[in-house]
């Protein structure tokens, strides 16, 4: 028997048992819609948060007070002085600019009746420059507005909306924030949502006017994190090692017992892939459960085959057919039906992940969901080697039936 005769003459077997076939292939079209799914909402998450970081710069470092590593006892906080040395030109000379940053996640912004809470963000002028932010009109937060502590403030557009249902118009306007009056000198451009949240849900006003009247801190300096801009991608090993030597020398810290923090863009892209890599297995690992199930249903429908086609078995061997013969025939009737139906699998598979993608950029969180060629090649490899698997017990079943024993069969 050749290949195209045992195909052939499966695609008449699952034909004439349509219902029991159909079902049989649902099983295997769930298990790998689900595997396809999963791996696709994983990998587009994974490039959301990945592409969100890679956008803030490649050259980017963040220095946070505190060493996991260290396990001090006395930690101290970054200053604005240490901003100032990280900037200085003759002791970092790798360092392009620096940009403390202080923080309230959660303060009550409110205008014409309307409030929002919302994130604030108390900067200096080189913040945006640092964090490639750009206003879409008005104008940026300057050094005069620094040192006057200025009562002013640029919204991110997602705020705008919230207070003024609106985000053009609206320089010259006042907002209070935390019940103090402030005038509104731009809005910011879009950024949109990311996996860390939303970057237009927020509210910079100048780091003076925010340590004075509303982030009030028993250190007054304190900064909860410093941003330093190398001078390119290549010298961010460098500035790394400058701001950790200028760090270390002004809080008296030995190497190795760092109280503070230095990351960069690498790092976190690597922590993240690492994590979302995990993550991604575990949900394809799961939804590998259903591609099980749906094999054990192949040969559970393979040996009921088997069963109600003994006789056939029978004749065929004493026409002539060899046992290699039968074996291949039902082999390829359950190679055929995991075949079948990893293809649909596929189909829906690409069909569920392009819903969730259009779900999540209706809610705000927009993330592609990714069907990797790979992917594709490993449920459609997957399905087909779970149908030869399960299939060789029942086909070889069938091929050791005895053929006198097979037609006295009832």
């Amino acid at each position: 028997m050749t290949l195209f005769q045992a195909f052939i003459e499966a695609l008449e077997s699952l034909n004439s048992n349509k219902l029991r076939s159909g079902l049989t292939i649902l099983g295997i079209v769930i298990g790998v819609a689900a595997v396809i799914a999963m791996l696709a909402i994983g990998r587009g998450a994974q490039d959301s948060i990945t592409g969100a970081i890679s956008g803030i710069g490649t050259n980017l470092l963040f220095v946070f007070s505190g060493n996991d590593q260290a396990n001090l006892r006395n930690v101290r906080p970054l200053t604005i002085q240490d901003a100032e040395a990280i900037g200085d030109p003759f002791l970092a000379p790798h360092v392009a600019a620096v940009a403390p940053f202080i923080q309230s996640g959660n303060v009550i912004v409110s205008a014409g009746g309307e409030q929002a809470r919302t994130s604030l963000g108390g900067v200096t002028p080189e913040y945006f420059k640092v964090r490639n932010f750009r206003v879409a009109e008005g104008e940026e937060i300057n050094q005069e507005h620094l040192l006057g502590r200025a009562s002013v403030a640029l919204l991110g557009v997602e705020v705008a909306e919230k207070l003024f249902g609106r985000r053009e118009g609206l320089v010259g306007e006042t907002v209070r924030i935390e019940g103090q009056p402030f005038r509104v000198i731009g809005v910011m451009e879009e950024k949109g949502g990311s996996s860390f949240g939303s970057q237009d849900d927020v509210v910079f006003i100048p780091m003076t006017t925010a340590r004075t009247r509303i982030i009030r801190r028993s250190t007054i300096n304190r900064v909860d994190l410093i941003l330093v801009q190398a001078v390119s991608a290549r010298d961010v090993p460098q500035a790394a090692e400058e701001v950790a030597a200028i760090l270390r020398e002004r809080h008296r810290t030995e190497v190795g017992a760092d109280d503070f923090t230095i990351l960069s863009q690498q790092d976190f892209l690597q922590t993240v892939d690492t994590i979302l890599g995990v993550f991604t297995t575990f949900l394809g690992g799961i939804a590998a459960i259903s591609l099980l199930v749906g094999g054990i249903g192949i040969m559970n429908i393979m040996l009921v085959s088997v069963s109600e086609r003994t006789r056939e078995i029978g004749l065929r061997k004493a026409l002539g057919a060899r046992k290699r013969d039968i074996l291949i025939q039902f082999l390829t009737e359950s190679s055929l039906l995991s075949l079948i139906g990893g293809l649909i699998g596929i189909l829906l598979g690409w069909v569920i992940a392009y819903i969730v993608g259009q779900i999540a950029a209706a809610t705000g969180n927009a993330f592609t969901p990714a069907v990797g060629l790979d992917a594709i090649l490993l449920a459609t490899i997957t399905s087909t080697i779970i149908g030869l698997f399960f299939g060789i017990y029942p086909a070889n079943r069938a091929a050791n039936l005895e053929p006198v024993e097979a037609l006295r069969y009832e």
